[in-house]
Formats: C-alpha cells, structure tokens, sequence
C-alpha cells in the first residue's frame, strides 16, 4: 500500500484503503488475543488433567485404607473434588467455541480487506455473493448459520442478538469436546 494515509493524506489518499487498513488491525489484534489466551487455556488444562491424575491416586491410596469414618469423609472429598475438576474442562468448551468463533471472524475480516480493496471485486455483486456463501459455509452451528441468515435479511443487529440469546444452548450447539 502507499504510504498516503489519513496521518498524511496526497492525491493517493482513499476512504477504501483506510478501511482496509482498519479491517486488518481488527484482524490483528483478534489474532493476537487468541495466540495470548491459547497459552493459559493450556497451562489450565495441563493443570487440571494433573490434578484428576493426583486426585485419581489420592481415591486407589483412600480405598487400600481401613475403613472408617475419616477414610469415608476423605473419600467423599475426594469424590466431590474429582466431580468438580471434570465440571471445569467441560467449561473449557467455552473458549473453543468462543476460538473457532473469533478465528471465522479473523477470517472473514481479512476476505473483506481483500474484496473491498480490489476494485473489480468491490463493485461485483457476484464476488460479495460469493464471499458471503464462503463465509456461511465455515459455521459449524446452527445458530452462526441462523444469524448469519438474519442479518443478509437485513434484520436489525439487536434483533438477531436477542434471538441467539433466546436459543443460547440449543442442542444443535452442543459439542463434547473433552
């Protein structure tokens, strides 16, 4: 790109440049995020699965035990502990959703930058059909393809919000992951 920017706009400068710009930095700094929360999403991981193994040896070294009402109530502890490590990386699911939908986003901001800075693209309604059937076809929810919808209808943003949240936890969105 020129080094003509809103900064130090010339005869070069254009709205659609600056767009593309801002585009990128949106892309950027979502990438950045995910790359930053990767790293403690798998220290936490790594330390939970350490601690269901421990737990697991603590509950086989309690059952060797005499039985007794301390042995029990330990056992009882370490059941419940046990129980709320597995809650835990099952919340973990979260942020792979909360990932693969920031990285469609990434995705789709960086087509955007591509298609709005190619003249010949940006003015062709069949590249921005295309690039919105290539967007469509990456959401693996149901409910990503319904807003998707929605919004391409033209629906107002606030109303497609208050839908998803009206669906939030639909059985078509579970997904194990653990």
């Amino acid at each position: 790109m020129p080094n003509s920017s809103s900064i130090n706009p010339d005869l070069d400068w254009s709205q659609v440049r600056e767009t593309v710009r801002m585009l990128s930095l949106s892309a950027v700094q979502v990438d950045a995020t995910l790359i930053e929360a990767e790293a403690s999403v798998n220290t936490l991981t790594e330390s939970f699965a350490a601690m269901v193994e421990h737990m697991q040896q603590i509950y086989d070294l309690l059952q060797r035990l005499e039985t007794s009402e301390q042995r029990d109530f330990a056992v009882s502890h370490c059941m419940q502990t046990s129980d709320k490590i597995q809650a835990a990386i099952v919340a973990f699911q979260f942020y792979d959703r909360m990932q693969q939908c920031l990285q469609h986003v990434t995705s789709n901001l960086r087509g955007l930058s591509n298609l709005v800075e190619t003249p010949e693209r940006l003015y062709n309604p069949t590249e921005w059909m295309n690039f919105q059937k290539q967007i469509r076809s990456r959401y693996t929810m149901e409910s990503e393809k319904e807003m998707f919808d929605a919004l391409l209808q033209g629906k107002p943003i606030a109303e497609v919000l208050a839908a998803k949240a009206a669906t939030a936890g639909h059985a078509d969105d579970d997904v194990e992951l653990f």
